[in-house]
């Protein structure tokens, strides 16, 4: 038996519902998923890496401006630690771009599938139509 199933017939029986219920609300929710994760590709991410950029251009330029105008050598070193982790963490954020594109690549060849899907089950009902 598949054990995909069988949690799908125990909810079914704990709520006391048709199976074709609980998988028409699975089905749901995965697409209310897939919608949530495009639209945060979509939008939030990019908007946030871009703040994540520039917030660290403008502390990396704090870090250098105290670096360059205090004489104590211990806060000098701290300053120059903290420009060091910035470029490291800019560096990261700039490889991991490919990352983000390869994300936004995925949603959007799922969502030609859907679509393909779409246009192929219409075409199979037009096909029994007729």
């Amino acid at each position: 038996m598949d054990q995909r199933v069988q949690p799908k017939r125990e909810i079914s029986q704990v709520l006391q519902v048709g199976l074709a219920t609980v998988n028409r609300d699975i089905s749901y929710l995965r697409n209310q998923a897939k919608t949530n994760i495009k639209r945060y590709i979509d939008a939030r991410l990019p908007e946030e890496y871009k703040k994540c950029l520039v917030g660290l251009t403008a502390i990396t330029k704090e870090a250098w401006n105290s670096a360059q105008s205090t004489q104590d050598k211990r806060e000098k070193i701290q300053a120059l630690s903290l420009a060091k982790e910035c470029y490291s963490m800019k560096l990261e954020l700039l490889t991991n771009a490919t990352v983000v594109d390869d994300a936004i690549r995925f949603v959007l060849s799922q969502q030609s599938k859907d679509k393909e899907k779409l246009k192929s089950s219409s075409s199979d009902e037009d096909d029994r139509v007729k």
